[in-house]
């Protein structure tokens, strides 16, 4: 087991143990921080009067990225698209600053639960989106769509990272003696 100094603090082996989890910690609170204003800024402009609130330069970016890399979906997205922007915006937009304080600060327990119910939410509605990329026929979208196996595999490595993250965030939540700790009670 990880070694002890003769007062009970880790010694060298559990500090070496923990610092994967910092590292991955660092990642998770990258991800929650830049989320942030990818979801302001790009992220939410299907569903909002584009014209009224957004500059021209960042619904010309949206635009680029579209015809860039063939995503039909962020100019005219399906409904069930449109349902999982309004699960970004209204459940996992309040969280992305939450997640970013606690992984930042380390060691937060707390946001073991809630932090599974995201990854969780997050890799499901991201297996439906990866599979309508592979599989959908674009040829009918009024915008262009992904046509040849590269295309698709290029927009396919766009979503893929928010795919990934979470279920990293799912497995460190689930499996780090960090945050799956369970102290044992003293009997009495």
């Amino acid at each position: 087991g990880p070694s002890r100094t003769p007062g009970g603090r880790r010694g060298l082996c559990g500090a070496a143990m923990a610092a994967p989890t910092r590292l991955l910690e660092w990642l998770f609170a990258l991800y929650f921080l830049s989320h942030i204003p990818i979801t302001l800024m790009i992220d939410l402009q299907p569903l909002l009067p584009a014209a009224s609130l957004y500059p021209e330069s960042l619904t010309e970016l949206l635009q680029w990225y579209a015809v860039t890399f063939r995503d039909p979906m962020m100019m005219q997205p399906p409904e069930w698209f449109k349902s999982f922007i309004f699960c970004e915006a209204f459940l996992q937009l309040p969280f992305f600053p939450v997640a970013a304080y606690a992984f930042l600060k380390g060691g937060c327990r707390w946001i073991r639960t809630p932090a599974i119910i995201y990854s969780s939410h997050v890799a499901t509605t991201l297996l439906a989106i990866l599979a309508h990329i592979l599989f959908h026929d674009f040829s009918k979208s009024e915008h262009s769509g992904p046509q040849t196996q590269r295309e698709r595999l290029i927009l396919l490595s766009i979503y893929a990272p928010y795919l990934l993250i979470p279920l990293l965030i799912l497995f460190t939540m689930l499996f780090s003696r960090q945050y799956n700790h369970v102290e044992k009670r003293k009997k009495k």
